[in-house]
This record gives structure tokens, sequence and C-alpha cells, in this order.
């Protein structure tokens, strides 16, 4: 594993080279429990996949990087696609990647492009969210009652070792709050100038299709890929799929 320092804050990463010279850079924003050894062996598979590089990187306060100073906020997104992520790139050297996002990190990628419009070559984006509806406050609780009453603690303490816990709450205990009932980015998707792909999956317990058909409605090139028999992990339920929907994608950049 790899580490570096970003705004004072270390950060941990992979970096798989490319395969095929000229391929666009990929980069790896993970779900709002995750960080880099949760995505498994999807990186290497999805290098394999594109011919491309591939960056994989743990968010301050998950997996092996160091918390973030300051409290969870409502806007943590934002906070992550305007503020960490333009200084990521920046320290990494990368430029007009292509972004994969995987639910938090999907919405990320999001703010991202819709923020920065010239500095992303593509986005994809699997289960994101673009505003709060009740199912996913649904899986969110219920995800706290499993927190309470399984192994959950236990199976995220390999990932993010002693600071578990607060991965979990801070996640957990912001989704929930009232003041993140009116999250919204929709406002961003109208700003997006690179090609879009939303995966979803039609078992999706935290979401329902319209989180994607909402991106195809505000960007009408946008690819849209609806899997069934799929949660909330569409890389981990249906890899396949996902893998050779992102390689037709990267291939037509």
């Amino acid at each position: 594993m790899k580490h570096i320092t970003v705004a004072g804050c270390r950060l941990e990463y992979r970096d798989i080279p490319a395969a095929v010279a000229g391929r666009p850079d990929l980069l790896l924003l993970h779900e709002g429990l995750g960080c880099v050894a949760m995505w498994r062996h999807f990186p290497e598979r999805l290098a394999a996949a594109t011919g491309c590089r591939v960056i994989v990187w743990s968010r301050a306060g998950y997996g092996g990087s160091q918390p973030w100073p300051q409290p969870r906020q409502p806007d943590y997104m934002h906070r992550e696609a305007q503020q960490a992520l333009p200084e990521l790139l920046a320290a990494l050297g990368i430029e007009r990647p292509v972004l994969v996002g995987h639910s938090d990190g999907g919405s990320i990628a999001l703010i991202f492009a819709g923020t920065f419009p010239a500095a992303v070559r593509g986005i994809a984006v699997l289960a994101p969210h673009e505003f709060v509806e009740e199912v996913t406050l649904a899986g969110i609780r219920a995800a706290r009652t499993a927190w309470q009453t399984t192994d959950l603690p236990k199976k995220l303490e390999r990932y993010h070792h002693a600071r578990t816990d607060q991965v979990f709450r801070d996640w957990n205990d912001t989704w929930l709050s009232p003041p993140f009932r009116d999250w919204n980015i929709e406002e961003y998707l109208p700003r997006i100038a690179c090609p879009v792909l939303a995966i979803q999956g039609e078992d999706d317990e935290y979401a329902t299709m319209r989180q994607i058909e909402v991106i195809a409605e505000q960007l009408p090139g946008a690819r849209l890929l609806k899997l069934a028999s799929c949660g909330h992990s569409p890389h981990r339920d249906q890899e396949a799929a996902v893998l050779a929907a992102l390689a037709d994608f990267v291939a037509g950049l």
C-alpha cells in the first residue's frame, strides 16, 4: 500500500499501472463505509478489462488513511468533491481522469464533474445518490439495527480497525440527521460536460431507480444500466456485467 499526504492528511492508495498506452486513468471512489481494501479484487479486474491505470484510495478517516480533523457535516460529500479530490489529483499528477464512484463515491464524482466540467474525461457511477429517499433512510435505519444486533462491527473492523465505530456512526448519524433530509445535488447534473455511465441494481436496498433516471433526464446523452438480481453494490453482485459496461464505456471515450 502506498501513502500520500494531501492537505496535511496522510492517505492510503493503490496504483495499478496501465497495460495499454494512451488509455485514461481511472480513479475509484468508495462508498460511505468503504476503503481501498473493500474494493477487494475489483480494481485489478477493472485494470485488466480496460487496459487503464487504476488508482484506488481511502478518503480521510477510512481504512488506513488519517482521520479528517473536523467533525462530519451534512456537506461532507461536497467537501470531498470540491476540496479533497482536486488536491489529491494534483498531488498524484493526474489530469482529466475517468471517475468510477460507488454510492457516496458516485455522488462525489457527480459533484466534482458538475463543479469542474473540464477536469474530468468521463464518470461512471454505481448506485449514486442525488437526493434522499424514504427507502434510503429505511435502509440506513436497518443498517443501524444490524450494527447493534449482528457481527457487522466485527466485519468492518477488518477494514477500519480502531476507527470502525466512528466510521459507521459518522455515516449513519449524518444520513439520519434532520439537516440531511434536504440534501440534494441535482443542481450539478446539467453542468456536467463529459460522458456519463450510471449503473444501479433493481434490488438496491438504499434507493429506487429514480436516482439514475434523473441523471438521464438532466443529461440526455447519459447511458443507464439497470441490473436484475443486484443490490446496492453492482460491482460485487453483477461484477461481469459491470466490468463489461465499464470497458465499453472507456473504449468509447
